[in-house]
């Protein structure tokens, strides 16, 4: 499983930064709050389309699902953006014996 964080400097990170677990079959974000934290789970099969917008010093990445349900992750690393829409641009065969 691969965990990607936000940077702390970004805006809306500062005291509870996002994060994108990326594993084989699902996808979750992770959006802090002072008094816990919110999770959207996206099976990575209705993933429908991965953008990235890149700034001077962050990136963020936008996924969208086949149902239109849209996840932004602000704030993150450039070589962590290009990292997840590679990941997530490629789709996963799963092989039954």
């Amino acid at each position: 499983m691969a965990t990607f964080t936000a940077n702390r400097f970004s805006s809306d990170n500062a005291l509870y930064p996002d994060r994108l677990e990326i594993d084989t079959l699902k996808v979750t974000y992770y959006k802090g709050y002072i008094f816990g934290y919110r999770s959207t789970v996206i099976a990575r099969n209705n993933i429908a389309s991965v953008s990235i917008g890149s700034g001077i010093f962050f990136a963020d990445i936008v996924i969208e699902t086949i149902g239109g349900e849209k996840i932004t992750v602000n704030g993150l690393g450039k070589k962590d953006a290009k990292k997840i829409v590679e990941l997530l641009s490629h789709r996963i065969r799963i092989i039954r014996l």
